[in-house]
């Protein structure tokens, strides 16, 4: 009878330690769990990749003058036989794009830099994805399409070299204002598109001509300890996003510090009114962006301005220093937009504009077709959040798209202009314990305009 007494009370606190754990279980938005792989974060091991090919064992020079793509892809190209690792030891190479294969790794030893040639005509023209379109374009420096289980690691830097770019790009927008960001001819550094099971760690990228790092239809992704830059200033490097997340899934962005002029992370997925049926295109599902330093940029977090459906994204435990905005909803009216579960919790520092959700015309074509279906954002969850800033909630009401079902719950906000008004424009909007403070002053100043202000026009 004892024994049948203990195994009951074992039972049942066995029981009632299995409810406390999957109680705090770490969930989605939606309320699925999240699975062990987002946590589950080791090191790159390199000694266990295969063979170590390191480039100046073939005849490749530390020599920063002299164009050497063709000897690090036939590299490459030898590795893939049977597997192995690209070292690049300490020094500077320059090359314009190479292209990994299954089997193949890169890494990037201390003091080892990879940089990008600033001549366009060292670039080939090939099928690609750029700005929610599948089309002819410059490859990056670094490509990896079709892989299952490609890394790139190191404590090194990917150049991208883009100073010439940029200037080139600025002086195009003066002489024809209405140019688009890709008239003028540019690669990024990273692009990875049809993979899987990536990891993409320690490294340094930065001074893109174009995007920084670029992610298509790629799933189990994790992006680990980068630092991604690219300046605002004397010359504005234009379109240099830091991490663009196109029709991905399963997604984890960590410990990473981003500074760029434009977006941090955007959410990418396919623009104009049939974009949700095109097959190039897709939505972002199951996104984690965590433990992370943003400085300056346009906003941390963008949905758009090419994106269709994002589902299950989590922006948490994170700074913001100098951005622009924290949560920027670019609701674009020539293409169909549904961006839901979204959560952003345990935020502190300092932006511009806190929320700012508005329609986005930037190269606006309905393409002889009808107007799209109303845009809507919902279940849009923003807490724990410690800001100053100068506009609280730059929210817009309009016919083309919903905001609504939104909850907002310990907000700390100082704001020269908490435009609290502007909160009527969301539908259904929930909020407890939401502190928003009107000050005389920051410490912190903004531009009065910057780039992502006339875009948006």
């Amino acid at each position: 009878m004892k024994f049948q007494n203990i195994s009951k009370l074992f039972l049942a606190f066995s029981l009632l330690f299995s409810f406390s754990a999957l109680k705090s279980q770490d969930k989605f938005p939606d309320g699925t769990t999240i699975p062990k792989w987002f946590k589950e974060n080791k090191p790159t091991d390199i000694n266990k990749l295969g063979k170590k090919y390191i480039i100046t064992d073939f005849g490749v020079k530390n020599d920063s003058t002299i164009l050497q793509t063709k000897q690090v892809q036939n590299i490459i190209d030898e590795a893939s036989k049977n597997g192995g690792v690209i070292v690049v030891p300490k020094g500077t190479f320059l090359i314009s794009s190479v292209f990994f294969k299954q089997g193949t790794h890169l890494y990037l030893e201390n003091g080892a830099k990879l940089k990008g040639s600033d001549d366009i005509n060292d670039f080939p023209v090939v099928t690609t994805r750029m700005e929610g379109q599948t089309v002819k374009y410059f490859p990056a420096l670094i490509n990896a399409d079709g892989l299952d289980g490609f890394t790139i690691s190191g404590k090194g830097t990917l150049d991208g070299n883009g100073l010439r770019f940029w200037k080139s790009f600025w002086k195009r927008r003066e002489w024809n204002p209405k140019c688009t960001n890709m008239d003028e001819m540019r690669p990024r550094i990273i692009y990875i598109s049809n993979s899987k099971n990536i990891q993409i760690e320690g490294i340094t990228v930065k001074n893109s001509p174009f995007w920084s790092t670029h992610y298509y239809k790629s799933q189990f992704v994790k992006l680990l300890n980068l630092t991604i830059l690219a300046p605002k200033e004397p010359v504005k490097a234009p379109s240099t996003d830091a991490i663009d997340i196109d029709a991905c899934s399963n997604f984890l962005v960590k410990n990473c510090y981003m500074s760029v002029n434009d977006d941090a992370i955007a959410l990418k997925g396919g623009k104009g009114p049939k974009a949700d049926v095109d097959p190039n295109n897709g939505e972002n599902r199951n996104i984690i962006i965590e433990d992370n330093t943003f400085g300056f940029c346009h906003s941390a977090l963008t949905c758009g301005s090419e994106s269709i459906h994002n589902y299950n994204i989590i922006f948490r435990n994170s700074t913001v220093k100098d951005a622009s905005r924290l949560l920027h909803l670019k609701m674009r009216p020539d293409t169909p937009q549904h961006y839901e579960y979204i959560t952003l919790d345990n935020i502190k520092g300092n932006v511009k504009t806190f929320i700012y959700a508005k329609g986005w015309n930037q190269f606006f074509d309905l393409k002889g077709e009808a107007r799209p279906r109303k845009g809507l954002a919902n279940n849009i969850t923003i807490k724990n959040i410690d800001l100053s800033c100068e506009t609280a909630f730059s929210i817009e009401k309009s016919d083309l798209f919903d905001l609504k079902d939104f909850t907002f719950e310990n907000l700390k906000i100082k704001a020269l202009k908490p435009e609290m008004e502007n909160l009527s424009n969301i539908q259904n909007l929930k909020q407890t314990k939401v502190n928003v403070t009107k000050v005389a002053s920051l410490r912190q100043s903004y531009d009065k305009k910057d780039d992502s202000d006339i875009a948006a026009k």
